[in-house]
């Protein structure tokens, strides 16, 4: 373990392998932890790597192999405890409904229709935050204006294109753009 701490690869190696087998059987033996074993040793294998320099050189090495896979271990119990406390039992024939989402209507415009009804910053604004995925500040830069004046205009373009899509507004050319409502 000390060779480990230092970079031995080839200790590193050596530890692994000897560890593995006696982790896999501590985990392998509980028998709520069977099929997560593997899952397991490799877990506590990743927190002694993160922990290494907490080893003293010169103790005994398995109660600090021992002590983080029983942390590992018991992490595990809680994080499963808390989702089987939150899961909900279903039945398959239930899901029927939910297979597929409904199609939407068929005259629903188009991603370019629908931009062609916005004003040209309006646009701007939600192709550099939707398509090229730019934080608010980094569209505010790029334009040369606020942070609060792009959210403002990506709301109004998101308000716009919602009253279109709902059948709320009818949509009208952008004047100049030469768009068909």
């Amino acid at each position: 373990m000390a060779a480990y701490q230092a970079g031995d690869a080839a200790a590193a190696e050596a530890l692994l392998g000897a560890l593995c087998p006696v982790l896999g059987r501590f985990f392998g033996s509980m028998p709520d932890s069977r099929a997560a074993a593997d899952d397991l040793t490799q877990e506590t294998l990743l927190r002694m790597h993160r922990v290494r320099h907490t080893y003293r050189p010169g103790e005994p090495l398995m109660p600090w192999v021992y002590a983080i896979a029983r942390n590992t271990r018991v992490d595990h119990y809680r994080r499963s405890s808390r989702r089987a406390a939150r899961e909900e039992a279903v039945d398959p024939s239930d899901l029927q409904g939910y297979a597929a989402p409904p199609a939407p209507p068929r005259d629903t415009p188009g991603f370019d229709d629908l931009m062609g009804y916005l004003p040209e910053s309006q646009r701007e604004v939600l192709t550099m935050l939707k398509v090229l995925g730019l934080t608010v500040e980094e569209v505010a830069r790029a334009t040369g204006s606020t942070a609060g004046a792009v959210k403002q205009k990506a709301h109004r373009a998101y308000e716009k294109l919602r009253g279109i899509l709902e059948g709320r507004e009818v949509p009208a050319a952008v004047k100049g753009e030469g768009r068909i409502s």
